[in-house]
Parts: C-alpha cells; structure tokens; sequence
C-alpha cells in the first residue's frame, strides 16, 4: 500500500476506534489524513471499501504475529483453537474497530466482492498453517484438501460468531466457545491435550 493510501486507511482507522462504522464518514478521514476529499475517492469508493482496506492492514498484523509466534498444541485440534484465541483476542481488543469491520465485510456491496474474498482466502490459509504439524508438516489424517475444506468452514462458523457478538448477541467468550464446538465436531483431539474451556 502506498504511503498517501496507507495514510488515509490509517486514519479511518484511528476514527473506527473512537466512534465505529459511523464515524468513518469519508470528509472527516480526508481532513484527519490531511488529503482532498477527491485523492480519497480516488483510492476508495466507498467506506466501506476504505474499512475493507483498513481489515486488510489488519490481518497483514495477525499474519505477522502468528508467524512470529505459531499456535501451540500436540494436535492440530489444539492449534486451531489456539490460533482462534489469538486472532479473536486481537480483533476483540479494538470493539468499535472490529464492529465496523464486520459490518463492511457483511455489506454485501458486489463491487467489494474481491476484497471480502482475499480476507477470506487469507484467513483459511491461518487455519489450515495451524492444522499442520509444529514442524510444517501435514497431519497424517488430513489431506491438503480436507485442511482447506475444514479451514473454510471454521472461518465460516468464526466470522458468523463474530457477527453475534458485534451485533450484541454474546460475548466474546461466545465466538470462541461456538468456534470451539465446530472444530471439536469437526475435528477431534487425538492426543487429549486441549485444556478444557473456562
């Protein structure tokens, strides 16, 4: 991202923060980045594609922790559900950051259709690196395919409780407990070393 773009996204940022979705209003991120209102919307044409831009910044960061540090755990049940705790603690952290960016991701605007599907993609690729082994290697009960698959519909269950809890629905204790569940049903622990929920 370039440095006037990066500026900008970092500003929508800063004000999500504050206010969520409704004080992103895209005359006061021109003012807050100290660009023209029409160098914005020639990079973004919407808010909703400006937020989208600011969750593509934001899982460029959990790539790079989760790289730095991978999820932990003797089963590839363990490590999923590790990796969950981290990029949900993470997104959590930020309410009103996060709450506005669910809400561009769930818009529904065709146009954005391609960038809803990159963090997608992203995603699944977090989830199916926990599902390997500590050492890189895949498990020896799951095929490549089966990892994507798996991968795709955790991220499916994930996001949907993300939505409850940014809608009110339940906490954040309840978009890991109902991730937890799906990957339980989905995927259950060889080695019996996933401590239990608190």
């Amino acid at each position: 991202m370039e440095e006037r773009s990066r500026r900008i996204v970092e500003a929508a940022i800063e004000l999500a923060e504050k206010g969520g979705f409704e004080a992103v209003r895209l005359r006061d991120v021109a003012a807050h980045a100290d660009v023209a209102l029409g160098t914005l919307y020639r990079r973004f044409r919407s808010k909703e594609d400006l937020l989208l831009a600011a969750l593509e910044l934001q899982v460029a960061e959990h790539e790079r922790r989760v790289r730095e540090d991978p999820p932990r755990g003797a089963t590839p049940l363990a490590r999923v559900v590790a990796l969950f705790e981290v990029v949900t603690g993470a997104m959590c952290a930020k309410p009103n950051l996060a709450r506005a960016l669910v809400r561009s991701v769930a818009s529904g605007a065709p146009e954005l259709t391609v960038k809803v599907a990159a963090f997608h993609g992203r995603m699944e690729q977090l989830i199916t690196e926990a599902l390997r082994s500590e050492d890189g290697s895949t498990s020896g009960a799951l095929s490549p395919s089966a990892q994507r698959r798996l991968g795709s519909t955790l991220l499916l269950v994930w996001f949907a409780s993300l939505t409850g809890w940014a809608s009110g629905v339940h906490g954040e204790d309840g978009i890991l407990a109902r991730t937890r569940m799906a990957a339980e049903l989905m995927l259950p622990d060889q080695g019996g070393s996933l401590p239990p929920h608190g």
